[in-house]
Formats: C-alpha cells, sequence, structure tokens
C-alpha cells in the first residue's frame, strides 16, 4: 500500500486534568478528502492545531509525506506543504482581497519582509495573489478592502490564502461556519472543485456539506477517535448515532 500523505499515530494533549486528544490515529491518502466530525468540544480544533504546530502534543507522532514532523514549528510545516485555514476569519480587514493573499505568497516565497509595499510592487507576487483568487472564483473583487466583504466572500478569501502557499495538504477548520444555505452550497461545489488539485482534511459541523465531499470520515468525541470509514459505514454505525449524529438525524445531501 501506498504511504499516506498524512499519518496521525495516538496523538495525546492533555490540558491540565482534560485530555483533549486521546490517542488520536488517522491517515489521509494522496487525493483525499477527509472530514473530522464530532460535538463541541470533541477536541477537533486541538488535534487540527497539533498538526499544524500550533500546539506541540505529549505523546504520538504526525508524519507528512513519510516525514516525521511532529515537532517541527509551523512555518516549517507550511514549507512542506501544510496549511490551514481557521474557524474564525483571520484576514486583515483594512487591506484588499489582493494584499491579504500576496502577503500569504511572499511568505511562501520567502521574500522580503519590508511587507505591503514589495508584495503589491512585486509582479511575481500580485500574479499569485490573482491566481489564486481566480481559483475560488474572486478575482473580480482581487481590488476590494476585506472589510466591505461578506462573510462568505471572507472564507473564501481565507481559501485563497492557504492556497497561495501552494500546498500538499489542506486543513480546513469549519469553513461553512456562519454561512447562510446559498453560501454554504456555494462553498461545497468550491470545495468539490478544489479536492481535484489538493489533499483537504475538513472539520465541519455541517453534515450535508460533509457527507456531500467526504471520501472517510472520523468521528471525534471526547477526544477519542469512536469510528473511521466512509460515508455509508458512518451514516450507519451505531456508536455514531448514539454519540453524534442521533438516531433520527437524517442526512440530506448538497444540489
Amino acid at each position: 500500500m501506498a504511504e499516506p500523505l498524512l499519518r496521525v499515530e495516538k496523538l495525546v494533549r492533555r490540558f491540565g486534568g482534560i485530555v483533549a486528544t486521546d490517542h488520536v490515529s488517522l491517515d489521509v491518502a494522496a487525493g483525499e478528502l477527509h472530514a473530522i466530525i464530532g460535538p463541541n468540544g470533541a477536541g477537533k480544533t486541538t488535534l487540527i492545531s497539533q498538526l499544524t504546530g500550533h500546539l506541540a502534543p505529549h505523546a504520538g507522532s504526525v508524519s507528512l509525506a513519510g516525514r516525521d514532523i511532529t515537532y517541527l514549528p509551523a512555518y516549517r510545516r507550511c514549507a512542506l506543504g501544510l496549511a490551514r485555514s481557521f474557524q474564525i476569519t483571520s484576514l486583515l480587514l483594512d487591506f484588499t482581497a489582493a494584499d491579504n493573499v500576496a502577503l500569504a505568497a511572499q511568505a511562501h516565497a520567502g521574500t522580503s519582509f519590508r511587507f505591503f509595499a514589495n508584495a503589491r510592487k512585486e509582479k511575481a507576487l500580485r500574479d499569485a495573489a490573482h491566481a489564486a483568487l481566480d481559483r475560488v472564483g474572486l478575482a473580480h473583487r482581487a481590488d476590494v478592502l476585506v472589510s466591505k466583504l461578506s462573510h462568505g466572500e471572507r472564507r473564501q478569501i481565507e481559501l485563497a490564502v492557504a492556497l497561495a502557499s501552494k500546498p500538499k495538504l489542506l486543513l480546513l477548520d469549519e469553513p461553512m461556519a456562519g454561512l447562510g444555505v446559498t453560501e454554504s452550497q456555494g462553498m461545497v461545489r468550491l470545495l468539490q472543485e478544489l479536492r481535484k488539485e489538493v489533499s483537504i482534511v475538513l472539520v465541519e459541523h455541517d453534515m450535508p456539506a460533509v457527507f456531500a465531499l467526504a471520501d472517510r470520515i472520523s468521528v471525534l468525541v471526547y477526544g477519542r477517535v469512536i469510528a473511521s470509514g466512509d460515508p455509508d459505514a458512518i451514516r450507519a454505525n451505531e456508536d455514531v448515532k448514539r454519540a453524534y449524529l442521533g438516531e433520527a438525524h437524517v442526512v440530506t445531501r448538497h444540489g
């Protein structure tokens, strides 16, 4: 069998007496969209933070493309092809969409960090920013201040920022959070396109979106993976129904 792109083995993270991730193991194959679901407080964001290097685990290991990255800092992981979007948008509101993405491209390229002046003047950075914005359908909003954009558009720009680092693996932490029905459907369509180019780990509460997108789903409850499998297996899993989906929960698909 091929080496998975991401391998997580027995990852443990504690906060005092609370075990936020309790010997979590999972893997993500190249080209796969692997969703992680679970109730609030299950440890999903803590897990993602350990994958990106923003939190160090107390035990266990994380490997990317066969390389142990367990204790590498976040910027080193980014250079190796790991990118993340956050639960709460983390954009520079007083700068344009293109400025935000150009800065991400600048950081990835390792060019001068005299920040905004250089990012605005360098053609390669501007071209990279416009290409990333085009991939998420927002090239026409490149010169608009982020503060003037809708919440859904800001979510799209966060994806463009992540894509500007040319990732092998994209970690998405609740990209549907705060979106209306129409915006959520648009995000699903966008992720369906992006998954053709990059592997994705998706943390999400929007169950129709998860079941429309995922190749595999891991269910995290109280810091433990209680089930992992394809969408049909997760729908049918009695432990998952009791712990999270609910006996009467019906998952519909986004159109």
